[in-house]
């Protein structure tokens, strides 16, 4: 106990917090890892790094170097303010739980030891909870959110319903997550990279079609598509794939003309349609509008 009086890499009032946070360790607690010789279950002790494995369960994949370097260089000037949260697997040996950015950051500082919470956890409870931490933070992607999801359901037997409550997220909310895994690699990988924004991927999750999601997907990145547009293109190529007036059942306008219209729907931002009228390729191009100020819009665009 002696260990936590230390100011060392304190933030200021920091050891009074840990003091309090100690004082509410029951003595059940206390019990279960007395044997292992080391810190109360429940309580706050100073551990060194070099006694801390790395959680096998952590989800997250991806550290901003930058980020982490900044982190680092805070903790060096005002200690590291919030603990990392263990599990004691060993006498003096120790499992991340979360906070291994913490960590990583307080080693690039050179910290000896460092302030945990000290928990009980088999490793289901040590999986659930180190994926409900990571789900829970704002810069973790949305495909690192989705495989979170998936192991939680998978690995922790939950249903979406119970997944939806533990992470305070609607059904809805976790399908959407969970149905970004059904998209290429290729997209995914986009996602994940920042290519793509969650609502791009959304409209690309309505084209039924994987060579038309990569086509779409693109087009986003060539053209930097906003969300609307990207879902008018969608909406265009479904348009495309069901049966046109005036034409016989199951005649589409092949992959060229297809190709033409998406275009035109991007650089308008609606839908645009190719009438052919015969086969020597005579026809119209139909734009439509919603309104005024749609119409000015798109005559501005035609140097009108």
């Amino acid at each position: 106990m002696a260990a936590l009086q230390r100011k060392t890499g304190l933030g200021k009032g920091l050891g009074a917090l840990l003091q309090d946070e100690m004082s509410v360790s029951s003595a059940s607690s206390q019990k279960e890892t007395a044997d292992l010789g080391g810190a109360a279950a429940g309580s706050i002790n100073f551990i060194k790094v070099e006694h801390i494995a790395v959680n096998p369960f952590q989800p997250r994949t991806d550290f901003d170097e930058e980020a982490l370097q900044e982190l680092s260089d805070s903790i060096k000037l005002q200690g590291l303010i919030q603990p990392i949260t263990v599990r004691q697997v060993s006498k003096n040996q120790y499992q991340l739980i979360s906070g291994e950015r913490r960590l990583r950051a307080s080693k690039l500082a050179g910290i000896v030891d460092i302030p945990a919470y000290v928990r009980t956890a088999n490793d289901q409870q040590m999986l659930e909870m180190a994926l409900i931490e990571n789900i829970q933070r704002e810069n973790l992607n949305a495909i690192e959110v989705a495989l979170s999801f998936q192991r939680m359901i998978e690995e922790c037997n939950l249903k979406q319903e119970e997944l939806g409550d533990r992470v305070s997220k609607n059904r809805s909310t976790v399908t959407n997550y969970l149905r970004l895994l059904k998209l290429p690699p290729v997209i995914q990988a986009g996602i994940r990279d920042g290519q793509i924004s969650m609502g791009h991927a959304r409209a690309l999750i309505n084209v039924g079609e994987v060579d038309k999601q990569l086509y779409v997907f693109q087009e986003i990145i060539d053209k930097g598509l906003s969300v609307r547009m990207a879902e008018i293109l969608v909406r265009n190529i479904q348009e495309q794939l069901k049966p046109k007036k005036n034409q016989d059942v199951g005649k589409q306008l092949d992959f060229q003309y297809q190709k033409i219209e998406d275009d035109l729907a991007s650089r308008f931002s609606t839908r645009v349609r190719l009438n052919l009228k015969n086969s020597r390729g005579k026809g119209a191009i139909e734009i439509p509008f919603d309104s005024e100020d749609d119409l000015s819009r798109i005559l501005e665009l035609l140097d009108w």
